[in-house]
């Protein structure tokens, strides 16, 4: 059928464009996703959604394509923590993997899964790499205790190669907040999303609420699902969709700073979670307070599903 009826419907420019409803807006992606249109319209999407933005019912629509096409992974009967992990390391030392080694230390399956969108980065798969954690290469059961991280090719490779486009335009587009709300779980899972900018933090709080999601939201470490080591951010639940707040920000001066590594490199990002996993260094303060909240929300979903109410509506 072709996207180009959407195309002039969301490349009018930022006050000119139409939004599409959930249903166009799933047929439109899945069509992307499934390779079936060209590159030049692949390019032309990007750019159209980057001027116009997403509406949380286009997002939702993205998600509904998304989730009918994802290699998920099976129901473990547990609920998976999934920590998407695609901004890497920057400034700071990406600590995406100890928030999950915290969480596997307590007997939470957690999924991690990423692709580096920016090479000057320092991802979480070459952390896990220089913990003897190599990435898995297909999508297996994820037993109580175990973290895994799995590359975003391996879940979907139509939403890696939408990802990708970033290196050759320059922008990112609408895959990279889709990564940070999807359920790759055929079973309960708990989605922990961030955010670098306030508008996304409004625009993933809306499509978690539309979705009807049992997720964590928070301003990540650059972008990572990791709490700042140095200052507690504020941190929402959603239960089906409905917003808690968990954790207020952590307000004025910081009475004392943890010490992390100025070596951002994968090794010695990997040294300094050995030495806070086997307790020669603290837990850093937010990061603690993260852990606790995960499984308070673990429990949570786990009392809901009792009642026999879905965590997450059907797509």
């Amino acid at each position: 059928m072709g996207i180009s009826h959407y195309l002039k419907e969301i490349g009018r420019g930022k006050d000119g464009a139409r939004a599409l409803t959930r249903e166009q807006a799933a047929d439109l992606f899945g069509q992307v996703l499934d390779g079936a249109v060209t590159d030049l319209e692949t390019g032309a999407f990007c750019l159209a959604m980057r001027i116009k933005g997403e509406t949380p019912a286009e997002m939702a629509g993205f998600l509904d394509a998304t989730h009918t096409r994802l290699r998920r992974l099976p129901d473990n009967g547990a609920v998976t923590v999934v920590l998407p992990s695609y901004n890497g390391a920057r400034k700071l030392p990406v600590l995406t993997p100890l928030l999950a080694l915290l969480l596997a230390r307590e007997g939470v399956p957690v999924l991690v899964h990423g692709a580096a969108t920016e090479d000057r980065r320092i991802t979480s798969e070459a952390v896990f790499a220089a913990l003897g954690q190599p990435a898995a290469t297909g999508v297996a059961p994820l037993a109580p205790g175990r973290c895994a991280f799995v590359p975003t090719g391996a879940l979907c490779p139509g939403l890696k190669h939408l990802l990708d486009v970033r290196r050759t335009v320059g922008l990112r587009n609408p895959a990279h907040s889709l990564v940070k709300l999807m359920n790759p779980c055929e079973g309960a899972a708990l989605i922990v999303g961030s955010y670098t900018h306030p508008e996304y933090a409004v625009s993933m709080a809306d499509s978690f609420a539309l979705v009807g999601a049992h997720a964590l939201l928070l301003r990540g470490t650059e972008g990572e699902p990791v709490a700042d080591a140095r200052r507690t951010p504020q941190m929402d639940a959603f239960r089906n969709g409905q917003r808690h707040l968990l954790q207020p920000a952590q307000d004025g001066p910081l009475a004392s700073v943890p010490e992390l590594p100025r070596d951002i490199s994968a090794d010695a990002t990997a040294a300094y979670i050995r030495d806070v996993l086997d307790g020669r260094r603290p837990v850093p303060v937010p990061i603690a307070q993260q852990v606790a909240h995960i499984l308070q929300e673990r429990r949570q979903h786990n009392t809901t599903e009792t009642c026999g109410q879905p965590a997450v509506p059907p797509t």
